[in-house]
Formats: C-alpha cells, structure tokens, sequence
C-alpha cells in the first residue's frame, strides 16, 4: 500500500512539474502586438513602423515569438522589408487577424518590386489575414497603353528556409501575389487569391531557384498564371488547387537566358482548371539555352471549358523579338499526363509544339480524356515522342 502511494505521489510530481514547465515555457512566450506598437487600423495611418519594430522584438527573442495584428485595416505606405540576417529566432510566427492595405496612389509603390518582403529569414510562419495591394488602378493604367510603372509583388520571401503561410487572403495585387525565390521548404497552405480575369502580370504563386515547396488546397482566381514555376525548381508539390480564372498552371517561361538552371521532380495533382486560358503548361522561349524540364507528374486534373487543356509550347516568343527564327535549346523529357479529363474551349485539347532541335522525349499520356463541345477533341503533335497506355481521348499523336 505504500509503495503504491508513494508511486501515486511520483506520479502526481511529475504533472505538476510538466504543468510547471508548460506554464513557464508559455510565459517566456512573447507577443508583439502591433497596436501596441503605434499600429491604428483605420486604413489611414502608416503602420510600417510598428511591423517592423514588432519585427525586431521578435528577432531578438530567446523564445518563439508571435507578432499579432488585431482586426482593422493597416496601411503599410511603402516597401517593407522584413530581414533575417542579425535574427536570433528561428521561430516567429505572424498571426494576422486583419487586413494590411498598401497605398491607393500605384505610383508609390509602382517602381519597388516589391511591397511586403521576407529577406534571409528561417523559421517564419504566416497565419491568416489579408493582404490588399489596391492594384486596380495600375491595372486600368497598363489596360490604356499608358506610361505606367511595372508595378509590385505583394508578397515575397528570398533566400529563406522553413517558411510557412497558411490561410493567407491576397487580394489585387499590382504584379505577382506571392513569390517563393531562391528558399528552401517552404509550405503554402489554405491560401486564397483574388484578382480580375484580365489584371495583367498578376501571377498567383511563382516559385523560383527554390526547392521542397509544397503549395496545397488554395483557391487562385487572377489574370495570369495561378502558379508559374521558374529556373531552377526542383521538388514542387502541387494538390488541390482550384484556378480560374487565369493563365492555368505553369512551368515556365524557361530558356529565356542561355545560362539557366533547370526544372526537376514536380508533382501536380488534383486540380480543377475553370475557365482558364491554358490548363497544363510548360512553356519555353524559342532561343538557346542550356536548361531542362525533367520528372514532371501531372496527375489528376478537371478541365471546365479550358482552352488549352494540355500544352507544351517551345516557341514562346513574345512581340517576335529577340528570337524570330531561333529555336528552343530547353530539353523536356520524362512528363507523365495521368487521369486527365473535362472539357475544351478549343479543337485542339493536347497540343505539344516542342522543339527541333531538342524534341520532347518520354512524354506518357495515361487515360486522358478531353472532349470539345460533346464531340472527340484533337490532338497535335510536333517533334515529340512518347507514349500512350489506357484510355486515351484525343488519340494519341506521340
């Protein structure tokens, strides 16, 4: 009887000191409030300053840290770069209850690349909120042929390590919405943007030079591509993404220089295309290059009225300059189209215009099928080989 009592009392020890330790790890805790900071959030007053001093009280933490922002709408009035390179945290996590609001006037921010930017950091998480660039003005200025600047990112992280962002809102941005460059394991989830049908240049999420990024359940409607992928990615997961209106996915533009790191081991799968200009895409400029496309999986994919459901275009060469008559120097080999079916806005559904002097090799269509208004769609085939196994509509031309 003692010896289970004594037992018991070791027990009883050993919860109070974990709920002891608990309790003093969450105390050692701190959050950064920025209204408490000097941030108002009534859209007006530049609350810059109070992020970034939030920023810093975060680095300079020996315990994780929170940065919270309330409700309200915070104006963030110009470039605002947050940089990890003196941090002494590795874990910092953004909560965002509200919404931060860049300037109404596109010019102020127009010629800064960026207007949000994430610099050399490790260990930064993004929770909710929403992010409002109020690029509909730059919009209307390009759409008139005007003398407007090329606009700003609204979000971007570079050169960082475990990132995450997860339930974050983008809305009309002036150019990209987010942009994931030279990073490594950075995860996007739950992710919404929203941008009109022809706002030009809005790219939902680019992904560049990174690799181990996992973009998952997000819903992109924008102008331009929902997801662009650029040089030098390798290992992209891609799943359940909703995209449209917009550009569809993309691998690409490539081979625009003739230097360029390729793009290896990319998973795209369960997606639904709406609407979109293209749905399945790599795309690479009609010039020499040394760059690559190589273990791509498409796999899974609804098209709804799509006009490109399927399609590897070599000959990219905007306003015919710089590349009239040249042909692509990018190698593609080893893309897999499985489980690929809905509808095409066009004849053609699976269109591979690669180029002659690389030709698209190991390329395998797996029950695939696309119709074109209640009928057989079509299929094109230039300079490319590979296979077909399953049910495949259009009929094959590889």
């Amino acid at each position: 009887m003692k010896m289970v009592q004594a037992m018991t009392s070791s027990v009883l020890t050993l919860v109070s000191m974990i709920f002891l330790y608990a309790s003093l790890l969450a105390s050692a805790t701190p959050t950064y409030n920025v209204v408490s900071l000097g941030a108002r959030g009534d859209g007006k007053t530049d609350s810059s300053k109070a992020f970034l001093c939030a920023w810093d009280g975060a680095c300079g933490s020996a315990y994780p840290a929170t940065i919270y922002v309330p409700q309200g709408r915070y104006l963030i009035a110009s470039k605002t770069i947050f940089v990890g390179d003196t941090c002494k945290n590795n874990a910092i996590t953004v909560h965002i209850d509200g919404t931060l609001v860049a300037p109404s006037d596109y010019n102020v921010l127009g010629h800064s690349h960026n207007w949000i930017a994430f610099e050399n950091v490790n260990g930064v998480s993004i929770y909710g909120g929403t992010l409002d660039a109020q690029g509909t003005a730059l919009w209307a200025c390009k759409s008139y042929g005007k003398n407007c600047p090329a606009g700003a990112t609204t979000l971007e992280f570079s050169n960082s390590n475990n990132v995450v962002v997860s339930g974050l809102t983008s809305l009309n941005s002036q150019m990209f919405h987010i942009v994931i460059n030279s990073c490594n394991n950075v995860k996007l989830q739950g992710v919404k943007v929203s941008a009109a049908g022809n706002s030009p240049n809005t790219d939902g999420i680019h992904v560049g030079g990174s690799s181990g990024v996992t973009i998952l359940s997000s819903k992109i409607a924008t102008g331009d591509d929902c997801i662009s992928v650029g040089p030098g990615t390798t290992n992209l997961w891609v799943e359940s993404i909703a995209c449209g209106p917009g550009h569809g996915i993309s691998i690409g533009s490539l081979g625009k220089d003739s230097q360029e790191s390729g793009v290896q081991n990319v998973t795209v799968k369960t997606v639904t295309f709406t609407g979109t200009q293209n749905g399945l895409r790599i795309k690479t400029w009609a010039k020499p290059s040394d760059g690559f496309v190589r273990g791509v999986l498409f796999q899974h994919a609804t098209m709804v009225n799509v006009q490109n459901p399927i399609i590897i275009d070599q000959n990219y060469c905007p306003g015919n300059t710089n590349c009239p008559n040249q042909v692509s120097g990018v190698k593609i080999s080893g893309v897999t189209y499985q489980d690929i079916h809905g509808t095409s806005a066009t004849e053609v559904a699976v269109n591979f215009d690669c180029s002659k002097q690389h030709r698209c090799s190991k390329i395998i269509l797996k029950d695939v099928h696309l119709t074109h208004m209640n009928q057989p769609a079509l299929a094109s085939c230039v300079n490319a080989e590979g296979t077909s196994c399953g049910s495949v509509q259009p009929t094959s031309c590889l």
